[in-house]
């Protein structure tokens, strides 16, 4: 059974390098986020608090977010282990995690400030079907439409410039010191995560020692 956690910054690749990951070796994407988006799409109790939080320009509290990853990990479907994205996001969570759960590495993306920028704002969103597309890499058959649903996109709350300040804040002065807490114990692999995606996947596999990536051919 294989447990990593994976951070980095907005639009450092976490999501993509994480389903690369997992789809190869049987593992589950956690990703925190975007459980937190399915309840507010849906309408549930904890998505009504989550959308008030985040209406107020705040972040969800430390024990929402903790009970949230807890009642994740208690389903146990993911039998040969799990990768998990967005959390944790400062040193209570990490100590935490920590306390609850066996990590065997931690993938640290690296991305200077002015890249995450120009890819966190070429992000669109369909609200309907929850596709993401960027503008950069990944744009839409028809623009401004999903291809999937065909509702039209949006750009996310948290991909303005100034909501991405914010975030950018709040990860240097909250999120990086958990990377010191992770390197305590000598399992975190700082990968760059500027190049494309098939070539941030092999560097992840080999700091890992897990079968080597082999690019699916396009279509």
């Amino acid at each position: 059974m294989r447990k990593y956690v994976i951070m980095g910054v907005q639009g450092s690749g976490k999501g993509t390098q994480s389903q690369l990951i997992c789809e190869d070796l049987g593992l589950v994407h956690i990703a925190v986020g975007d459980i937190f988006r399915w309840h507010v799409r849906n309408h549930t109790k904890l998505g009504a608090q989550v959308r008030r939080i985040m209406n107020a320009g705040e972040l969800v509290g430390d024990d929402m977010v903790e009970s949230v990853v807890r009642n994740r990990l208690d389903d146990h479907d993911w039998n040969y282990g799990f990768v998990i994205d967005g959390f944790p996001r400062n040193g209570r969570q990490a100590e935490f995690f920590m306390e609850s759960y066996d990590i065997d590495g931690v993938i640290h993306l690296e991305l200077p400030e002015d890249e995450v920028r120009r890819r966190v704002l070429s992000r669109r969103l369909c609200p309907n079907c929850g596709m993401d597309y960027n503008l950069i890499a990944d744009r839409p058959e028809q623009e401004g439409r999903c291809d999937i649903c065909g509702h039209g996109l949006i750009t996310r709350a948290d991909d303005t410039p100034e909501a991405l300040d914010a975030r950018l804040r709040d990860y240097n002065e909250k999120t990086r010191p958990v990377l010191e807490l992770f390197r305590r114990k000598e399992f975190v692999h700082d990968i760059d995560a500027r190049p494309p995606a098939d070539e941030v996947q092999a560097k992840i596999r080999a700091a890992l020692n897990l079968p080597a990536y082999q690019a699916r051919p396009t279509v």
